[in-house]
């Protein structure tokens, strides 16, 4: 063990992590007495039971079940996947370092590991709640008589968000906070303290990782199934209770949408003030060190003041809602939580006695997170040209959808480029690499408000959703349609804010593991061989993820399938009649009686369960591969080749994942929201063909806006994460190759967990249904 002594120097760097960690400890204790004031606002709100709706809350209770259930099983596999890693890492810092070493990294691992997982759990249990308040607050109350409004539904939706949003901040700075000030006080060495802490944010983002894809693929194979069969097929509406994969579907809202995006963004949080932490030590600059606490306390309490400013007095039109003055309402708090915190931010770094250039950083860092989140509303609305021409192409069928959404997300990656490229170039000329980092932070550190907004938008969608369910008056659902239609905008702006930080945060963790490696800049000339073959192999990392998760929706999505088919063919009630034959009278009545009530001896209920063990156990099967291929791809490349190589490969990784995410994302919004338009203008009755051309469309746009997409943004984030945190074992390198043998473990773990996996059957060409093709005849061609 290495003895180190306290020395002054030493409780010189304690007096300072103090400093430094205090005013973060404060903002993380005003966001948990915030979310302690919004849960007595939130028990304040009407249940479905309060309003004369107990169906409202029974079916809330089914939805938490199936979210608790998903949750549980996800989380048990990842302990294993925890503790082994730990392991691993503790067992290679001994060997090449110490048992201190050993200990704090593997520790400060799992440490951000528990808290990225909370902060999932956290939002996943407020939503889930929230769900049925929302739905109350907008449904008309049968003892009082009081009419739900769109306001309170929008007051209860944000409400429910905000505790999401300011559960991440708070999690996220007293952990980071906490570990920074636990490091600080046990080692003098300022390097070693911030290599420590690149295990806090290893242990996030590996979680943040599994979390976004599983949830992704469980929501969206859900969704996929209920919509193909339910709307395509059966011609019945998205949320209908004869669909047996609807429960599942808003399941799928609460732990891809709500948990995973939790878990996304609380890593980008950490990570964006490891990062600028890091290189600000490896300048020997305290206060630049400082700066990067300070922001995120300063943007919790300019959240705080902003979430009051939240309100409409919009009525609720469905979706002939005028999304522009609605997103208003939320946008009003985000500026002025915004405007304060450019106030608070100069404040800061002039307290520091920083250079004005350090405060131009952070308020373009700030700046660019909205105007690329302007952006993407422009190609995502379905107010404004883009998403009318994806509806337009419906006029010809499914494949001219597909062609025009896919275009259209292709050209929406060009002005969040630029203005990315801009803002890397400008911070990187006022303030070197540190003013790229700090940047970063400054665009997420109003992220309590910011995130209020994006988690408001599944809460309102399973508001939409219970209100269908539980057959409330269609004023209801026309309320749950306008706050759905806003959320829809909010989560598109969202994922493209969360991509530019990605990109931004991914870039200074890439600049703090080459200043870590110290080799010559010249070695990193992309004409060389092995720097350029590792961007190649980096740029094609994207690419191998993004198919992984989408094949892995199709999968699921095909046992969904199959299910809701054989139910709709052969559940039946007592008096013999199926679902399928149900579904058929409420469609032929509807249309002649909107009010026709299904008599008792006709109605048949779908077996749910079988839709949500389908999706659990398919998701929590199917991310398996993607999550530990992202880990062990930085491994293989930097032990086996080297730093140079893995250099590279990051660059190739940042360049491509960016594309592809924005492309991902904005595709599948605008699809989305085509089908959106369809609805909102009538047309599954004036023009069924064109409405059913764009379902197709949005079944094409799930898995890329809520699976693959947003996943990107955590892989280039997570590997460059790990590159840091391996960054002091990679330094001894002098050449390419030098230790190839090292690289063989990560190497061979990969061959066995791919061999493992095909065996199992979860890496195949096969489809899923292939023996139930042949059960009715049908023999693929070999």
């Amino acid at each position: 063990v290495r003895h180190r002594v306290q020395s002054s120097a030493h409780r010189v760097a304690m007096v300072d992590a103090m400093s430094v960690a205090t005013p973060a400890f404060g903002a993380a204790a005003c966001a948990f007495l915030f979310i302690g004031f919004l849960y007595f606002r939130l028990a304040s709100f009407p249940t479905g039971k309060d309003i004369g709706e107990p169906l409202v809350d029974a079916l809330s209770k089914q939805i938490k079940s199936g979210a608790e259930k998903f949750l549980k099983t996800e989380y048990t596999y990842l302990v294993y996947f925890v503790i082994s890693l730990g392991i691993t890492l503790f067992v290679l810092f001994f060997v090449t370092d110490s048992i201190a070493t050993a200990l704090a990294i593997s520790i400060s691992f799992v440490f951000g590991a528990t808290l990225s997982a909370s902060a999932g759990w956290w939002g996943m249990m407020v939503a889930t709640d929230g769900n049925a308040k929302t739905t109350a607050a907008c449904a008309t109350n049968k003892t009082t008589g009081k009419k739900g409004t769109l306001n309170d539904g929008l007051k209860v939706a944000f409400t429910t968000g905000a505790v999401m949003g300011f559960a991440v901040v708070g999690l996220g700075l007293a952990g980071v906070s906490l570990c920074f000030l636990v490091l600080s006080s046990s080692f003098d060495d300022t390097d070693l303290v911030m290599q420590c802490l690149a295990g806090f944010g290893f242990g996030a983002s590996s979680i943040a990782l599994f979390a976004r894809v599983a949830g992704g693929i469980y929501t969206k194979a859900a969704d996929v199934g209920a919509d193909l069969v339910g709307k395509v097929e059966a011609g019945i509406d998205e949320d209908d209770p004869h669909n047996p994969a609807v429960i599942a579907d808003n399941v799928g809202d609460n732990v891809g949408d709500v948990a995973g995006m939790g878990a996304d963004l609380f890593e980008s949080y950490v990570g964006s003030v490891i990062a600028a932490a890091t290189l600000a030590a490896g300048e020997l600059q305290s206060e630049q060190i400082a700066l990067a606490f300070y922001l995120p306390a300063i943007g919790i309490i300019c959240s705080i003041i902003g979430f009051f400013a939240v309100n409409t007095t919009e009525e609720g039109k469905g979706w002939n809602v005028e999304l522009g003055a609605l997103m208003w309402a939320l946008e009003k708090g985000m500026y002025l939580a915004g405007a304060l915190f450019v106030a608070g931010a100069y404040a800061a770094v002039s307290m520091l006695g920083l250079p004005l250039t350090t405060f131009y950083c952070v308020l373009l860092g700030l700046l660019s997170g909205i105007v690329i989140g302007k952006f993407t509303e422009y190609f995502t609305s379905f107010d404004f040209g883009p998403v009318k021409s994806i509806k337009d192409r419906g006029l010809t069928g499914p494949a001219t959808v597909v062609i025009q959404g896919l275009g259209v997300g292709m050209i929406s990656c060009v002005p969040p480029v630029i203005v990315l490229a801009v803002t890397i170039v400008s911070t990187a000329s006022l303030g070197g690499s540190y003013g790229v980092a700090i940047s970063a932070v400054g665009m997420l550190s109003t992220l309590g408000i910011t995130l209020a907004t994006d988690a408001y938008g599944p809460v309102a969608d399973n508001a939409g959703g219970l209100a269908e369910l539980s057959y409330l008056d269609k004023s209801v659902r026309a309320i749950t349609d306008s706050l759905d239609a806003l959320g829809n905008t909010t989560a598109a702006t969202g994922k493209g804010f969360a991509i530019g930080s990605a990109v931004l945060t991914a870039l200074s963790l890439l600049t703090a593991f080459k200043e870590k490696i110290q080799l010559p800049e010249e070695v990193y000339s992309v004409g060389n061989p092995i720097v350029l073959s590792g961007v190649l192999c980096g740029a094609m990392l994207p690419y191998l993820f993004a198919a992984l998760t989408m094949i892995s929706v199709g999968k699921a999505a095909a046992e969904i399938i199959n299910n809701v088919r054989w139910q709709f063919a052969n559940i039946k009630n007592e008096s013999g009649m199926t679902l399928g034959e149900c579904i058929r009278l409420y469609t032929k009545e509807k249309e002649i009686n909107e009010a026709w009530v299904c008599p008792a001896n006709k109605e048949v209920y779908p077996d749910s369960d079988q839709c949500v063990e389908i999706s659990t156990r398919s998701s929590v099967q199917e991310m398996i591969a993607p999550g530990a291929y992202a880990v062990l791809a930085p491994l293989i490349g930097g032990f086996l080749v080297g730093p140079r190589f893995l250099m590279g490969m990051l660059s190739g990784a940042i360049a491509s994942g960016c594309m592809l995410a924005i492309m991902m994302a904005n595709a599948g919004g605008a699809w989305d929201n085509s089908k959106k338009l369809c609805e909102k203008l009538g047309l599954k009755k004036t023009a069924p063909d064109l409405q059913k051309a764009c379902v197709v469309g949005d079944t094409v746009g799930d898995p890329f806006k809520d699976t693959s997409g947003p996943a990107l943004n955590i892989l280039i984030k997570l590997m460059s994460m790990v590159s840091l945190t391996i960054a002091p074992l990679l330094a001894d390198y002098k050449e390419d190759f030098q230790m190839w043998y090292l690289g063989m473990v990560p190497l061979g773990i990969f061959i066995a967990l791919t061999l493992i996996l095909i065996k199992y059957n979860i890496l195949t060409w096969d489809d899923p249904l292939g023996s139930h093709l042949k059960k009715d005849g049908y023999e693929p061609v070999p």
